[in-house]
């Protein structure tokens, strides 16, 4: 008798969360819908889920070890993948056909298709309406997998086609190296601007903004060299160019994400330490101010405005906000 294989694990992150045991028990009872929309701020946990999914499945208990084919590396004949693609980032419609091709047919080594769309909020128009109508008639036997750090950006008639799961990054800080020092001096330069360095020493406030601007833009690149360069070995070898440039522009663009959802926790854990104190209504005002500048620099992030810019464009109005408390 063949022995068990063990399908590809959740991520660690996930482990004992409820959505993972609201998945299984679906998977279990044969319940899953045929349509998922998976969103979250860390589109590499979205990517490790989809794969778990689709490995499944497409390799359900009972499956013959000489039978299981691997998901995870892009060499599965029944799980196919669509992403955005050029420096534009965009899934068009003739790449929407394509996929809706491909799961209209029988399934090659199962039963059983899995498609996943990467970033499926990059969709233009023309694929999103082509797409909605696949929803609509779902092909027998296929699960279709949406990820997305932008849930909202999709039309609401998908959004209400799908299941909707949210995994959310966990608490802790991103794993980038150098990052936790530059977390504490960004720290320490607000507590310098509540104490009014930036009055009595705007000199230094000014240093320390662009020594924190320069550090965060070097810190980012060589997390995105990194990691890409281990993610790229696990990618399937008959990626085109365009394809892969977009996986490696939409990889920097979710560490860069999460580095600035640590920015705004250090913030708002820095102002609850300084809320308390005799000023607390000036430094709650500045403190709103600083979130608002923040919200307003990743916003500016989605209309490619680049990394150090939007940084120190946040910075500096911190500087001014807390200067006026």
């Amino acid at each position: 008798m063949s022995a068990a294989v063990a399908s590809l694990p959740w991520p660690e992150a996930l482990d004992d969360t409820p959505v993972v045991a609201v998945l299984d028990q679906a998977l279990a009872r044969k319940r899953l819908s045929h349509s998922l929309l998976l969103s979250g701020d860390d589109p590499d946990l979205l990517r490790h889920v989809a794969l778990a999914l689709a490995d499944r499945l497409l390799n359900p208990p009972g499956t013959e070890p000489s039978r299981r084919r691997r998901v995870d590396d892009g060499t599965h004949p029944d799980c196919f993948h669509l992403r955005p693609v050029g420096k534009m980032r965009q899934i068009g419609a003739d790449a929407t056909r394509a996929l809706i091709g491909k799961v209209q047919v029988s399934a090659s080594a199962g039963e059983h298709k899995v498609a996943i769309l990467h970033e499926c909020d990059r969709m233009n128009t023309a694929a999103a309406n082509i797409f909605l109508k696949t929803l609509e008639e779902p092909p027998a036997n296929t699960t279709l997998l949406l990820l997305t750090t932008r849930p909202h950006a999709l039309l609401p008639t998908i959004r209400s086609r799908c299941q909707l799961f949210r995994f959310p990054v966990p608490g802790s800080v991103t794993a980038v190296d150098g990052w936790s020092a530059w977390l504490e001096d960004y720290r320490i330069w607000l507590g310098g601007l509540h104490q009014g360095t930036a009055r009595t020493a705007p000199a230094d406030a000014i240093f320390a903004l662009y020594g924190l601007v320069s550090r965060f833009d070097m810190l980012l690149e060589n997390a995105v060299t990194t990691v890409w360069a281990v993610q790229k070995k696990s990618l399937a070898e008959d990626l085109s160019g365009d394809e892969q440039e977009a996986i490696e522009t939409g990889l920097s663009k979710g560490l860069r994400d999460r580095l600035f959802a640590d920015v705004e926790r250090a913030t708002s854990t820095f102002a609850r330490t300084v809320l308390s104190g005799a000023d607390a209504g000036a430094a709650a005002r500045a403190f709103i101010e600083t979130v608002k500048h923040l919200e307003h620099s990743v916003g500016l992030l989605r209309v490619n405005f680049s990394d150090a810019a939007a940084l120190e464009l946040f910075l500096l109005k911190t500087l001014r906000a807390w200067t006026r408390k």
